[in-house]
């Protein structure tokens, strides 16, 4: 019976988050740019833009998940044909994370140097190489701190997803822990959630150690 349930719902959490994840932080990574460069210290400073770019994520990252699950259901169907499902998780998921994962890599970004950004700007190098040849590759070892980060919060937004019809563990947890009343199924996927975490925060502490050797 376990097998059964937790094992499919275990790969529908990993394929839920991870789809999530690669896809938060392809699109985080641009407002998180943009915010650094038009910030009053960054490379194109613009107030407007800035402030707009700014207030937006904000909003973003202050919606509750659940409401924010349930306000863009049309959205989902557009995309992926479907409101509820592994898949159709996949949507609200992504536009719930990239809002964290731009402000983790806004951080990181910000987090550089500004003598190795002198530097560079006095050898002659342009934004767009300041950008993806220093910045980025300076601030790397703390974006993957900050990915991994998103990616445990992705989790927890997964258990919230499966309880409404997501898939995953935390529809295994509803359905057969809560409906049905096993205690057994509840407490495996808590365990199972938990041990998920803890490989992937080890794993991103890992890669962080290694870089930055």
């Amino acid at each position: 019976m376990l097998n059964e349930v937790l094992f499919p719902a275990l790969l529908e959490t990993i394929y839920m988050v991870g789809v999530s994840t690669v896809l938060a932080v392809i699109i985080g990574f641009i407002p998180a740019i943009i915010l650094v460069v038009t910030d009053e210290k960054g490379l194109r400073p613009n107030k407007v833009v800035y402030k707009i770019l700014d207030f937006i994520i904000n909003m973003l990252r202050s919606f509750p998940f659940l409401i924010l699950m349930i306000a863009i259901v049309p959205l989902t169907k557009i995309i992926v044909g479907k409101q509820i499902g592994t898949t159709a998780a996949i949507v609200p998921l992504t536009i719930g994370s990239f809002p964290f994962a731009a402000r983790v890599i806004e951080s990181s970004l910000k987090e550089v140097d500004p003598g190795v950004i002198e530097a560079a700007k006095a050898f002659g190098a342009s934004n767009l190489q300041i950008i993806f040849k220093v910045m980025l590759k300076e601030a790397l070892p703390s974006i993957v701190l900050g990915i991994t980060l998103t990616v445990i919060s992705i989790i927890g937004y997964s258990a919230m997803a499966g309880a409404i019809g997501g898939g995953g563990l935390g529809d295994a947890a509803m359905h057969y822990g809560y409906y049905m009343f096993d205690n057994e199924v509840m407490i495996y996927t808590v365990i199972i959630l938990m041990i998920l975490v803890q490989i992937l925060q080890s794993l991103g502490n890992f890669i962080y150690k290694r870089m930055t050797k």
